[in-house]
């Protein structure tokens, strides 16, 4: 009998059932989205009842869709990071799910981003920011005593799911790595942090390794319409299995995600963080660390820009069949690398990496009365890739050499993006034939946690083939002399991110 893994990704817009055969080869995926609620530019939440909905659907409509209840040897967990979910001590919830896209804790994270907040940093790998569930229940202490003072339990959107397939609320390390709490050191939270938020390790979940198996469903299998023998593997986040999804594991490895968010990260062998706190340090497993930086602006830039700008482009495609993506990036192949002096900034959403600034905005430098809508989707596209560029240039500074750079997410599926990175970049780009990085990562951990795989160097056996992008030299170097000028505007930019937040 053949038998199956299956990865489930916790998504921002959401949540993907992805089943694999045992030896890594991918069967099928199902899909279910939810909306990310966004009343004003400061609140970005959703209903974890609704995602929790959503994933024992995904899980369910897979499983009938192929047959394979009796066959899935587990199922191991991804999850995007930064979500907060507060609830009292009956379990009920005092919130929506807080995602890492929230502002409202911004004022927060400024008077903690000093001198302050360093040491909280250097100790738990989270950078000081609006992302931070460290900052985000300081917010809370804060504006809101009377709900805080409720607090039961203390979660994130992955431990809220798991809590209904295993009975416990548990959290693993990585994802605790990433909230700004756990001591890096000895994985246990911190305790300075803890008397800072007036809190107790009682009302956080114990902090578990990133391998744990769950030998029972909790009940569950029967909705599911999976074998009660089936194991729950507690998995990690979402950007440290991406790195281990797409092979970037070895010393020197890069991995780059651009879906609708994007990051660049790297693996190393034992925490580090950043002089200038411009890089996360997050847990993959008790060997393995990864460091990297995320930035707030990927596919969300040219969604934008499609639903702003381009309803020429939109309507063609609707009327040949098209996908609008295809359409635009046509168009940006008409233009020359650099847009004819045409700059974006992609701070839409505010910014993580490199700036750390929630009040961070977009702008375009250089129009004139010669540029065309063309010229802004190149422009917008290029911005995305200079933005990781510059994370890029903090990383090099933590490491000795680079091995290669391997990319995944949504914008690996265009030709004109790949190239442009490996232009930008000046290094050859790699995409590894595998289907989403993060469900194949957890799937990958799973098989590690229950000793199918001896060793993670192994993921290369299950990875497969790799398309290659080489740059141009030429425009290499043009894209060299465009970045100084879009880093040095940058700069010239930010003093003036808080004054415009206060005006409008």
């Amino acid at each position: 009998m053949k038998k199956y893994m299956m990865g489930l990704d916790l998504g921002t817009t959401a949540v993907k059932a992805v089943l694999f055969n045992t030896t890594g080869e991918y069967i099928d995926k199902e899909t279910q989205h939810y909306p990310l609620h966004t009343p004003d530019v400061h609140i970005a939440e959703q209903d974890p009842d609704e995602i929790l909905e959503k994933s024992m659907e995904a899980i369910r409509l897979l499983v009938a869709r192929n047959r394979c209840g009796n066959s899935i040897e587990f199922i191991s967990c991804s999850s995007a990071m930064h979500s907060l979910i507060l609830l009292d001590r009956s379990g009920s919830r005092l919130t929506e799910c807080i995602t890492w896209a929230d502002r409202r804790s911004e004022d927060v994270a400024e008077e903690w981003g000093t001198e302050r907040g360093v040491g909280i940093y250097r100790r738990t790998g989270t950078p000081i920011h609006p992302m931070s569930p460290f900052i985000k229940l300081l917010y809370f202490k804060e504006a809101h005593p009377e709900l805080y003072s409720q607090i039961g339990k203390v979660v994130g959107i992955k431990e809220y799911v798991l809590h209904h397939l295993t009975g416990v609320y548990e959290v693993d390390k990585s994802i605790a790595s990433s909230m700004g709490m756990m001591n890096l050191e000895t994985s246990h939270w911190d305790t300075e942090v803890l008397e800072i938020l007036g809190l107790d390790t009682a009302q956080l979940p114990d902090i578990v390794g990133t391998t744990k198996v769950y030998p029972s469903l909790n009940r569950m299998h029967e909705k599911l319409g999976i074998a009660e023998k089936t194991k729950i593997i507690t998995g990690a986040s979402d950007g440290v299995l991406a790195n281990l999804g797409v092979n970037a594991i070895q010393k020197g490895d890069i991995a780059i995600t651009i879906g609708t968010s994007g990051a660049i990260r790297t693996v190393i062998d034992a925490p580090r963080t950043d002089v200038k706190m411009r890089t996360f340090c997050y847990h993959l497993t008790d060997d393995h660390y990864v460091i990297g930086g995320p930035v707030n602006n990927g596919g969300v830039v040219l969604r934008w820009i499609r639903d702003e700008l381009c309803t020429e482009e939109v309507d063609e495609a609707a009327s040949s069949g098209k996908d609008p993506y295809e359409v635009m990036t046509q168009a940006a192949k008409e233009v020359r690398p650099g847009s004819n002096g045409l700059i974006f900034h992609p701070y839409l959403a505010g910014e993580r990496a490199p700036l750390w600034n929630a009040k961070a905005v977009g702008s375009f430098y250089g129009l004139t009365l010669s540029h065309e809508r063309k010229h802004m989707i190149r422009a917008a596209m290029e911005g995305v890739v200079y933005n990781l560029y510059s994370v890029y240039l903090a990383l090099r500074e933590q490491m000795d050499s680079v091995g290669s750079i391997k990319a995944s997410g949504g914008f690996a599926r265009s030709e004109m993006w790949k190239q442009l990175m490996a232009d930008v970049f000046g290094e050859q780009l790699t995409v590894p034939k595998s289907y989403e990085a993060s469900a194949f990562g957890a799937c990958l951990l799973g098989l590690y946690a229950i000793g199918e795989m001896k060793d993670l160097d192994e993921a290369a056996q299950f990875v497969g083939e790799s398309d290659a992008y080489v740059p141009e030299e030429a425009v290499y170097m043009k894209y060299q002399e465009i970045m100084s000028v879009y880093i040095e505007l940058g700069r010239a930019l930010e003093p003036f991110y808080n004054r415009m937040d206060e005006i409008r």
